[in-house]
């Protein structure tokens, strides 16, 4: 889903989160929740189209929306803990409040349990953002996203986009051919980078094409980390072509281990997904200093997935690849290197 891919950008988990006051009423009403478990079920209650903070009270101030964007980001997955750290301080709140609209946006899509549900609060999300657009604006996302919105000119086109990919997921199950699974890249991963672009203020269309590859290879990366974990909740991401060019049977995908015919296609598409991953690369080198390493680490995170698909001969049903937290040090330790000295710790 698109959640992995935000975090490529916009972050990964947890960081020790202290109180902000001075924002009134509201402000020490959001200062003092403890959001360690973010449940939309739970947030619609109170953010939700009838939610009690919406509906029947004014919108919070801008300190206590962004520090509840900020809380959301944080607390939800924890390597943001390292990408946070990494941002410039001036830029970090900008990050927050665009992963909380992406958090908010991914959930209501996958975690309401009720795909006609999820469509409808998806519609009205799409009117709180063109209402924000407009100067119109009630929920702590879109209080806080507002000032992003100005500030780096974004226009509404990324974050239309990615709701189109919200939708889809709720009626395409299956892709016809690999153009197909591209087409979906382009609305579920793609803006995601062209948003860390505008908040760069890098966004020139030579370097689109380089942040859309890496969006892109990373989303495929994790579609083929969790083949069997899609395939257990109906969603089949490998191309229906490629599966009848190698000789998999969609069933297959259920099974224990993988067949050698399986292996063999996932072998195909890893080198797909990779070669993606490493065309974007030179993304780094056009990026600010303090965005480069970032963007670097998930770029790395995401060949390391692909590595280790690879190192467990494509087996990816009995035993599902990850980047460990060994893993995650040793990228660190090369972004740390890099940043400092330029190029890689062992070159």
């Amino acid at each position: 889903m698109t959640a992995d891919v935000n975090r490529y950008h916009i972050g990964l988990r947890r960081e020790g989160l202290g109180k902000r006051g001075g924002t009134g009423g509201r402000g020490r009403l959001f200062a003092s929740e403890i959001m360690a478990v973010f449940s939309i079920v739970d947030e619609l209650r109170t953010y939700g189209p009838a939610g009690t903070s919406v509906v029947a009270a004014p919108p919070p101030s801008l300190a206590a929306a962004e520090n509840y964007c900020r809380r959301l980001a944080t607390t939800h997955y924890e390597n943001f803990a390292v990408a946070s750290r990494l941002l410039p301080r001036t830029l970090r709140r900008h990050f927050y409040n665009v992963y909380a609209y992406c958090r908010w946006s991914d959930d209501l899509a996958d975690e309401t349990g009720d795909r006609e549900r999820s469509l409808e609060l998806l519609d009205w999300w799409e009117a709180e953002l063109r209402a924000c657009y407009a100067g119109e604006v009630r929920h702590p996302v879109f209080v806080a996203l507002r000032g992003t919105i100005a500030e780096f000119d974004i226009p509404p086109a990324p974050f239309l986009d990615l709701l189109a990919a919200f939708r889809q997921d709720q009626t395409v199950r299956r892709y016809a051919d690999y153009d197909a699974l591209l087409g979906y890249c382009r609305n579920s991963a793609d803006p995601v980078g062209r948003l860390v672009l505008y908040l760069a203020r890098r966004h020139r269309p030579e370097l689109l094409r380089y942040s859309d590859a890496i969006c892109t290879g990373l989303q495929l990366a994790n579609f083929w980390q969790d083949v069997r974990r899609d395939y257990a909740v109906g969603r089949v991401y490998l191309p229906q072509d490629d599966l009848r060019r190698f000789g998999v049977d969609e069933a297959e995908l259920g099974a224990a281990q993988a067949s050698r015919a399986l292996r063999d296609l996932l072998a195909f598409e890893v080198d797909r997904a990779e070669r993606l991953l490493r065309s974007g690369l030179p993304l780094v080198a056009a990026m600010p200093r303090g965005l480069a390493g970032d963007i670097w680490l998930f770029a790395q995170g995401g060949l390391r997935i692909l590595a280790k698909i690879r190192a467990q001969d494509f087996d990816v049903l009995a035993h599902r690849p990850k980047v460990t937290k060994w893993d995650q040090l040793r990228l660190l330790v090369g972004c740390l290197w890099r940043n400092k000295f330029g190029g890689e710790p062992n070159s």
